[in-house]
């Protein structure tokens, strides 16, 4: 039997009229320590972003995700956020924002796959 690991894990949120508090899922950042795992996983489904705000630059938004991409994976390409070491970077990434690309409160959670537990957290608060 494989020993569990403590993630923790925020979901990525598109609010496009933060004065309304609104907000689409659209992907999950999971970290796990034991597995020097930082991953996000995201999804920009258009025509529900579309019909929830039409005035929404979709572009600048997918813009933001990869980002949040390049900062998971850190190094050089990830600015100056992307040299932090990983837990500094997770808790960058979810700190709270008054932005059209956020994060949920942070989760804990126990796992033995960090990778396997991102895909499936992501198909249950996404999809």
């Amino acid at each position: 039997m494989q020993e569990k690991h403590l993630f923790e894990y925020a979901v990525i949120r598109i609010v496009p009229r933060v004065e309304r508090e609104e907000f689409l899922n659209a992907g999950v950042i999971l970290y796990c320590a034991k597995q020097n795992f930082l991953k996000a996983m995201f999804g920009v489904n258009h025509e529900r972003i579309k019909a929830f705000c039409d005035q929404l630059d979709i572009a600048e938004v997918e813009e933001n995700l990869h980002a949040l991409e390049r900062i998971c994976a850190g190094g050089e390409g990830a600015g100056p956020i992307g040299k932090l070491d990983t837990a500094s970077r997770f808790r960058w990434l979810t700190a709270t924002r008054s932005t059209v690309v956020q994060s949920s409160k942070v989760h804990p959670g126990f796992c033995e796959d960090a990778s396997e537990t991102l895909v499936r957290l992501y198909e249950q608060l996404v999809l």
